[in-house]
């Protein structure tokens, strides 16, 4: 990599400006002064946007061309724009959903979804659905098991029906998503490392592990045996002694090691931070505590800012926060030996990157109404939250060592057409990916709390959107390297933990690499940022 001197003499060439490029930044250069931690490469702070329910065919199947239809952001795709494993001809018109009989009235080609019809309902996400619509590989029922239907301004019956699990937004309505794939970097070959819907997601992004569940209460439905004394979590029961979580339903507790834990221990700072979080606060429409909500103006529903079973480090007692204990300071956020023990709400990050106090990890979570999700949430909501997050983060000087990843906790069972590479077997009566009881693998990984094969990890599943919005980022590139959840959290060890594993059976032993996605010998990087304009993602201010 080139040295920061050599890359200045190369832009006065360039520009004629060195002064304007090369001249001191006080902050940046104070806050880089006090960082200690050592890194693999040239990213110093890691961002996790961790939205929900979105396969890679619903926000990008036809990326990068959109419709651009009257009244909606136009999109217009760069020349050099390169393909992605997307909705071909063949898929759009001849599907083999609409040519499957057992789908119904839901048996209809892929459709797409304009900017009107933002709101849709939640489709079927469950462990064993998903495998299902599966379909052993043929990938042809997802009406039958994961569709669900409500009326589409303009929708047809099929649209309105379980067909509606068809349906793809384009750049004309995730604007700010393919523009970020435009001038960054993006994988179409990236999947949750399990079958199912939100926590297990959550949970393999920081553990890579569902198995080890050490307590629970009523979670009979939410749990399988793992073949081996124990039990693997597959659906979403709440943190155990959360706070908020419910007083009637499925809650657990896990045991084994997260990702938290290896940076507890190297002495490096991070934290989780969700809307909603902080107790203390009270909304404008005058709720509070573990009630705070908010209206969404585009689905019209009213919802909790935070969710227990969204925040996966409430599952640990290692890293939990179960009564939502406020830092002490803003100067102890991302350390180690505070009442908050890394759980914080939205607010607290962006009060510690305001004061130079910005955790090297930190992994962000949009509160209910703008996290993405179906039913309650939706891309409009969820496209201004990113676009905060990225214009605020690009106007601090930690820009030029951050990296921003923007990934998703499960599909929401919406149609994808590429099958996922199996990779973990898992025979229990939940499983049917390749006929009932069974999701044949590679192998079968082992569990938290012994070296033999586990069950209930049926995996890889769907194909979900990762994106990488980074100064170091390559420029319009679509990574075809096969990576999961735990793919991040390899990262985070690869490039702070001189490769350190969490042992116990995470898929981060197996996970791909990230690193494809990056250019670390880019000699200009530091300048790259791009403002989107939050209503409509369009392109504001590019430097």
């Amino acid at each position: 990599m080139r040295s920061r001197l050599a890359v200045c003499l190369a832009a006065s060439l360039l520009t004629l400006s060195a002064v304007a490029i090369c001249a001191p930044d006080p902050a940046a250069d104070a806050f880089h002064g006090h960082r200690h931690d050592h890194t693999a490469t040239p990213i110093k702070h890691l961002v996790v946007i961790f939205q929900e329910n979105v396969s890679f065919d619903h926000y990008f199947g036809t990326y990068p061309y959109a419709v651009n239809a009257p009244g909606e952001p136009p999109f217009y795709p760069k020349d050099d724009t390169p393909k992605v494993n997307g909705l071909t001809k063949e898929l759009l018109t001849n599907n083999p959903n609409a040519n499957n009989a057992a789908n119904g009235t839901g048996a209809i080609n892929p459709f797409r979804l304009s900017r009107a019809q933002a709101a849709t309902a939640d489709q079927d996400h469950d462990y064993q659905p998903e495998q299902q619509a599966f379909d052993n590989g043929a990938m042809d029922l997802f009406p039958k098991y994961t569709g669900t239907g409500e009326t589409l301004p303009g929708g047809t019956a099929g649209e309105n029906s379980t067909g509606q699990v068809m349906g793809y937004y384009d750049g004309n309505t995730v604007t700010a998503m393919w523009h970020y794939a435009q001038h960054f970097a993006m994988s179409d070959n990236s999947y949750g490392s399990n079958f199912g819907p939100s926590t297990p997601g959550a949970i393999n992004l920081v553990s890579g592990q569902t198995n080890g569940v050490s307590d629970q209460l009523a979670a009979s439905g939410d749990i399988v045996a793992d073949g081996q004394g124990g039990y693997t979590l597959v659906s979403d029961a709440d943190p155990l002694d959360d706070t908020c979580s419910t007083s009637s339903g499925a809650r657990v507790r896990l045991g084994g090691k997260n990702v938290g834990d290896l940076l507890n221990a190297k002495g490096i700072t991070w934290g989780f931070f969700e809307g909603g979080f902080d107790l203390t606060a009270v909304n404008a429409n005058g709720t509070t505590g573990c009630k705070r909500s908010t209206l969404s103006t585009v689905t019209q529903t009213v919802k909790a800012d935070y969710i227990p079973h969204h925040q996966p480090f409430q599952y640990y007692t290692s890293t939990a926060n179960p009564t939502h204990v406020r830092p002490t300071s803003v100067a102890m956020i991302g350390h180690a030996g505070d009442a908050a023990n890394h759980q914080y709400d939205l607010s607290d990050f962006y009060a510690a990157v305001d004061a130079g106090n910005m955790p090297a990890v930190s992994f962000l979570k949009a509160p209910g109404y703008q996290d993405g999700h179906a039913g309650y949430s939706d891309p409009l909501d969820e496209q201004q939250f990113i676009v905060h997050v990225i214009n605020y983060l690009q106007k601090h000087p930690e820009w030029r060592d951050t990296a921003v990843v923007i990934a998703y906790d499960d599909s929401d069972g919406w149609y994808d057409h590429q099958a996922s590479p199996q990779v973990n077997a898992s025979q229990t009566s939940q499983d049917a990916l390749n006929g009932p009881g069974v999701c044949n693998g590679h192998g079968t990984l082992s569990g938290v709390n012994t070296d033999k094969p586990v069950q209930g990890r049926c995996g890889y599943g769907p194909r979900l959107p990762l994106l990488v919005v980074s100064p170091w980022a390559r420029h319009n590139y679509v990574d075809h390297t096969v990576t999961d959840q735990s793919s991040i959290t390899r990262f985070i060890e690869d490039n702070w933990l001189e490769g350190q594993r969490l042992g116990g059976g995470s898929f981060d032993a197996v996970a791909g690499k990230l690193n494809h996605m990056f250019d670390f010998d880019d000699p200009f990087a530091e300048n790259r940022r791009l403002f989107l304009d939050e209503q409509t993602g369009e392109p504001v201010k590019k430097w």
